[in-house]
C-alpha cells in the first residue's frame, strides 16, 4: 500500500550540524542498495542542483525524488523574502526532477535559537512565540506556500521539529489553525512528535486532513529522560540516540500504520533516523530499518 523512502539525514546530512559528511553518490547508492524507492534532496547543494544531472543520478539508481527540507526563518519579518526565495529555488528543482507530487518541507531553522535548542524536548508554553510572533510566522508561511504553488504548482508542508519555534503539538496546532488548510499541509514526523511531548496516534487523528507527507522516526524514552534530567540541547540528544532504529523505541509503528490507513493517507513513508555526521553505520541501519518495515507489512 505504501511506498518507502529514506532521506540523507539518516547519513548525518542534517541542517546546521557541522562535521565530515558522506558524498551524495555514496548516500544515493546506499539508499538504493538498502531497498528504498525514493529519497529527499538534503541540504541545498548536497546533491546536484542541475536538473538534468540530478535526474540522471536518481534515474540510474531507480529512485524517486519526493521533497526537500528548506530552512525558513518566518519568525523574523525581515527574512520572509529570503526564506520565500529559498523555497522557490528548491521548488523549481523538485518540480523539474520529482514532478508535481513533490513536497517543499517548510523547516523552521533548527538549533539556531539558543533557548529553543537548549530546551529541546522540554518546551514550556511561556517559551513559545507571543501573539505578534505567531502572526508574523503564519504570514511568512502563507507567503512562501502561496508563491511556491503559484510559480511551480507544488505544495508546502510544515515540519514540526525539535529545537525550532514549532516543536510541540500545541505549537503545531496553533500554526495550522492560522494558515489555509488548502495551502499549507503537515509533514507528520513520529519521532519529533514524540520528543516534543505528543502521542503520534492522537496527532494523526487530530490533523488527519492536513497530513500530506509522513516521516517515520522512532523515539527512545530513556534517552529523552536523560535529556530532560541533564538539560541537553537538541544536537546532544540526537548524538546520544534520541532517534534510534525503527522498532527500538516507543513509537508503535503497526498502530501508526493502522491510523494512517484509517485517515486514507496514500502518500510515501520516508524513514528518517537523524544521526550526527560520522555517527553509527548508516547503511546497516538503513537495511535494518527497511527489514523492520517489511516485518510489519510494508
Amino acid at each position: 500500500m505504501f511506498q518507502v523512502a529514506n532521506a540523507p539525514c539518516s547519513w548525518g546530512i542534517i541542517e546546521n550540524i557541522e562535521g565530515e559528511r558522506y558524498d551524495y553518490a555514496r548516500v544515493l547508492d546506499e539508499i538504493a542498495a538498502s531497498g528504498y524507492a525514493g529519497t529527499e534532496l538534503g541540504d541545498w547543494g548536497f546533491m546536484p542542483t542541475d536538473p538534468a544531472q540530478l535526474h540522471d543520478e536518481l534515474g540510474r539508481r531507480d529512485l524517486q525524488l519526493l521533497g526537500s527540507w528548506v530552512n525558513v526563518s518566518f519568525e523574523d519579518p525581515a527574512r520572509h523574502a529570503e526564506s520565500t526565495e529559498a523555497c522557490l529555488r528548491t521548488a523549481k528543482l523538485l518540480a523539474a526532477v520529482g514532478g508535481p507530487g513533490a513536497m517543499v518541507v517548510l523547516g523552521p531553522d533548527p538549533y539556531t535559537d539558543p533557548m529553543r535548542s537548549l530546551h529541546s524536548g522540554r518546551i514550556q508554553p511561556e517559551m513559545s512565540l507571543d501573539a505578534e510572533g505567531w502572526r508574523t510566522f503564519a504570514a511568512g508561511t502563507t507567503q512562501a506556500a502561496q508563491r511556491v504553488r503559484d510559480e511551480t504548482g507544488l505544495r508546502c508542508v510544515l515540519h514540526h521539529h525539535t529545537g525550532t519555534w514549532v516543536e510541540t503539538p500545541a505549537e503545531t496546532a496553533r500554526l495550522l489553525e492560522m494558515t489555509d488548510p488548502k495551502l499549507v499541509g503537515l509533514v507528520f514526523d513520529t519521532g519529533h512528535w514524540s520528543f516534543g511531548g505528543g502521542d503520534p496516534l492522537q496527532g494523526i487523528r487530530d490533523h488527519a486532513e492536513r497530513i500530506w507527507y509522513v516521516h517515520f522516526k522512532d523515539h527512545d524514552p530513556t534517552v529523552a529522560a536523560s535529556s530532560r534530567r541533564q538539560g541537553w540541547d537538541g544536537p546532544t540528544s540526537v548524538g546520544n540516540g534520541i532517534f534510534p532504529e525503527l522498532g527500538q523505541g516507543d513509537v508503535d509503528f503497526p498502530a501508526v500504520l493502522r491510523a494512517l490507513q484509517e485517515i486514507d493517507y496514500a502518500g510515501w513513508i520516508v524513514v528518517e533516523q537523524d544521526v550526527l555526521p560520522g555517527l553509527g553505520a548508516p547503511l546497516e541501519s538503513a537495511r535494518r530499518n527497511r527489514q523492520y518495515l517489511r516485518s510489519i507489512g510494508i
